[in-house]
């Protein structure tokens, strides 16, 4: 069976290909799929899902499925002249180590990724068997060329320089965008689903993805189950928003991320760059409550979590016990210790993040800035194999090669080279032992996700008895280290013991390096002691567990909503929704409206009958026709709500004779054109307006954008035009500076939609609900249909009134057809809900036709 190739990227989105059979896993062991091929969508009923013998067990676990671009397996060939493979765990992967911190007795765990050995087609189908009996692994096969396309291709050339703040300036430098390159990607993720419907029960399982290469796996995963319980965890920095944008395809990862219920990041600051790339790019803005921070997402709650992953507490110290680390230690006292030199250590992949030259170039300066070190200090650079390919590779490993080459021919003599290079691949306790022997150790990496290499360190210094013996140590001594790190590393925060440095200061660096070797004994051991602590009770078990638990946390509402998906290939989303708020039906509504005889019908302004986004506010002549025609239907009484001036609403709405305004939140009000305006509420002289106008236009003056609107009786300060980011940190400095300056005033302070707004106490929307259900019911007119439309925190007053007089009865017909609808899905007072203006133009539209035909009728009789 041949792969097929993906030509058409919003077929393959859509999954709208032609897929291969499938065969769900039953109590026999499955024949899994071992090709790139799309899978038929599957029902949401349990009884439909597709499950495997895994979870069948007369105990039952939680299980995890855990999905990554790479299986923690090693493959071999058999040597024997056998075919097949052998087949052992990858004890370094952090997938295997994050299995042993969650637990085999509680929980489950599936993996689903490739293999690091291209495995032939006619073999994968006995080495899928192995793997899912022996190790609970699914494999995921990718032909040669398209896996190259996906990972050495868009992974490594886009993505990966991207996140590390690489942008491709030129060809040269990471390269242009490559459309064909996406493909592959989404291909392969679409692939990786496909694997993962084969294992999932969609009821009972979780599924947690790891870092970059699969970031559209959520979107392929929530589509085919809309209330999959998903995590995603980014191993690789997350790039500042100025970075990101750069990206034709960032809206596509920023959903796709987003159909995740958890998304994990290692540093604040990467959180922070993903939630203001959310706001930006998508205008999704983010709340803090109880500790957690979240997004509101088509009424799905995605929650951030922030927490560096930890190392294996027990495997490293595991190998610290080792015999060979033993002699390896004593070998390397022998070699610099006894003679009379200190080692400093780097350990580093051969990559351009990592920094290599500028540590050799800094330890060039030390040399220089303090030749009584000549001969004492030794800087040992272990250099891993680099995981990509590339030119820049290559460059890295020439100019470090040349770098090292002049310090050894400039500060070197017999005996004493100030530099050693080691680029042979080190097993594991061999560089566990370089850890033990080192003084310090140097991590400058220019910009790096994660870095365990210091916590690594930390551990080895703490050793063990035996250790101490060849170390020549009393057990008694408190142990001592020194780390020099680079403040763009993940790590970085939370070694706060730790000399930090900026990688490109060259002379900085130097003198970080000399201040580690000139530290007092007593502080070395004091800054060790307390990195020792956090590393040792926040390993990878506790951040394994700490991530599970929150995602436990997060999806057990999964349950309590309504969920639907809506969009189309890689813009699918899922709608969710409170079992008793929902979309309000345009059937259902003017059913309603042709059965009753007395309506109220209250309408918000900007955001409702007109989008925020227009520059002109003022309404359409469709407007004013819809508006008209409804208020010309003698069984209405129409409204508009408004936070605009009265003489703003008298100029717009001049041709409405019949339409009730309320301006200014509902401080004045007027049934009708004629009608004079009245007041809902004592209007108090506004001197207090001198105090508030300097504070609004020092505000006004520092944020650009940003503007004032001074009304009869409020203010409003409104950043709608600012950087959405710091116009939302200046609203808060002024809420705060304009409670405290007007904390004697009778006025109120609230925070609205992109603006600040001060207004006379107990002035509400509500009011106007109010007043407008008590005059109706003193006519003789209790309404049995109400109609109020709101989209922002102003109009929930009114949802407030008109829902609690149907729960008392008192000014709406225990009978009413009541409909209270706010402008898009989120958390509100109202049951029902319209997506956009757009919805809310055709319902209108719709009962305006409706009591057209009824005035007609009316008007021939």
């Amino acid at each position: 069976m041949v792969s097929r190739s993906y030509s058409n990227l919003l077929d393959l989105a859509a999954g709208d290909l032609p897929s291969p059979s499938f065969t769900r896993m039953t109590r026999q062991m499955p024949r899994i799929m071992t090709v790139a091929g799309i899978i038929s969508d599957i029902d949401d009923d349990r009884s439909e899902s597709v499950c495997s013998d895994l979870s069948s067990s007369s105990v039952q676990h939680d299980r995890l499925i855990i999905v990554a671009n790479q299986l923690p397996i090693k493959a071999q060939r058999k040597t024997d002249g056998s075919k097949g493979y052998t087949f052992t765990w990858d004890k370094n992967s952090l997938l295997l180590q994050l299995k042993d911190g969650l637990g085999d007795e509680d929980i489950d765990v599936i993996y689903v990724g490739c293999l690091k050995e291209e495995i032939h087609p006619n073999e994968q189908d006995e080495v899928s068997q192995t793997l899912l009996e022996s190790f609970k692994c699914v494999p995921t096969f990718l032909p040669p060329e398209l896996f190259t396309r996906f990972y050495h291709g868009f992974c490594k050339q886009h993505l990966w320089p991207l996140f590390h703040y690489m942008l491709p300036l030129s060809p040269d430098l990471g390269g242009r965008f490559n459309r064909s390159l996406w493909q592959a990607y989404v291909s392969v993720n679409k692939i990786f689903a496909d694997r993962i419907m084969e294992v999932i029960n969609p009821e009972d399982d979780f599924v947690w993805i790891h870092d970059y290469h699969l970031m559209v796996l959520p979107t392929f995963l929530r589509k085919r189950f809309n209330r999959v319980k998903l995590g995603f965890f980014l191993h690789s920095p997350f790039p500042s928003s100025e970075i990101y944008k750069t990206l034709p395809v960032r809206d596509e990862l920023l959903r796709a991320l987003l159909n995740s219920d958890l998304i994990g990041f290692h540093t604040f600051d990467y959180a922070r760059h993903f939630l203001s790339c959310c706001s930006r790019l998508l205008g999704i803005s983010y709340e803090s409550k109880r500790g957690y921070i979240s997004l509101e997402y088509y009424g799905r709650t995605v929650t951030i979590k922030i927490l560096p992953v930890g190392i294996h507490m027990n495997q490293l110290q595991s190998v610290l016990n080792l015999p060979e680390t033993e002699s390896k230690v004593a070998e390397l006292i022998e070699q610099f210790q006894d003679q009379g030199k200190t080692m400093l250590l780097g350990v580093d992949d051969l990559d351009i993040f990592k920094g290599i030259s500028l540590k050799l170039l800094a330890m060039e300066q030390l040399l220089i800035q303090h030749p009584e070190w000549l001969g004492r200090v030794v800087l040992v650079q272990i250099a891993n194999p680099a995981r990509g390919t590339g030119r820049d590779v290559k460059e890295v490993k020439t100019e470090s090669y040349s770098t090292i080459k002049r310090i050894n021919e400039t500060f070197g003599r017999p005996g004493y080279d100030p530099v050693i290079l080691i680029d042979e691949p080190l097993k594991f306790y061999e560089r566990v032992a370089y850890y033990v022997a080192a003084e310090c150790c140097l991590v400058t990496a220019v910009r790096d996700g994660m870095n365990l290499i210091p916590y690594e360190y930390v551990i080895s210094r703490q050793g063990n008895e035996r250790l101490d013996k060849v170390l020549g140590l009393d057990p008694c001594t408190p142990k001592k280290s020194m780390l020099v790190v680079s403040e763009f590393i993940g790590c970085s925060p939370s070694l706060s013991g730790a000399i930090r440095v900026n990688p490109w200061n060259i002379d900085a660096v130097a003198d970080a390096m000399d201040c580690a070797l000139e530290l007092s004994e007593p502080e070395k051991q004091l800054r060790h002691e307390k990195h020792y602590k956090y590393v040792s009770t926040h390993d990878v078990g506790y951040w394994a567990n700490s991530f599970f638990q929150d995602l436990e946390r997060t999806c057990k509402d999964h349950a309590r909503r309504r969920c639907w998906g809506i969009g189309f290939g890689l813009s699918f989303r899922v709608v969710a929704l409170d079992l008793n708020f929902r979309k309000l039906s345009m059937e259902h509504i003017v059913s309603a409206y042709k059965r009753t005889t007395t309506r109220a019908i209250l309408l918000d302004y900007d955001g409702t009958l007109m989008p925020q986004s227009s520059i002109d506010k003022s309404p359409t002549s469709r407007t004013i026709e819809m508006l008209n025609t409804l208020c010309r239907d003698k069984n209405n009484m129409v409204f508009v709500v408004s936070a605009k001036s009265r003489e703003t609403l008298v100029e717009w709405f001049d041709d409405c004779d019949k339409l009730g305004l309320a301006a200014e939140h509902g401080c004045f009000l007027r049934l009708k054109r004629d009608d004079e305006w009245q007041t809902c509420v004592q209007i108090e002289e506004c001197g207090w307006k001198q105090n508030a106008r300097p504070v609004m236009t020092l505000y006004t003056e520092t944020t650009d954008g940003s503007t004032i609107e001074d009304k009869e009786t409020a203010m409003v300060w409104s950043y709608e035009d600012a950087d959405p980011d710091f116009g939302s940190c200046q609203a808060k400095e002024l809420l705060d500076h304009l409670e405290s300056v007007l904390a004697n005033e009778p006025v109120t302070v609230k925070r609205g939609q992109s603006c600040v707004e001060v207004k006379p106490q107990g002035v509400s929307k509500g009011l106007v609900a109010k007043r407008l259900l008590t005059t109706m019911q003193a006519q003789g007119m209790t309404p049995d249909f109400v109609l109020c439309i709101g989209d922002d925190r102003s109009d929930e007053d009114m949802f407030e009134v008109i829902t609690g007089s149907v729960a008392s009865g008192e000014l709406i017909s225990p009978k009413a057809e009541v409909f209270a609808c706010t402008v898009g899905n989120k958390p509100s007072k109202a049951k029902y809900y319209l997506d956009d203006t757009v919805e809310i133009g055709r319902l209108m539209q719709g009962l305006a036709s409706v009591s057209e035909q009824s005035v007609n009728v009316f008007a021939f009789e």
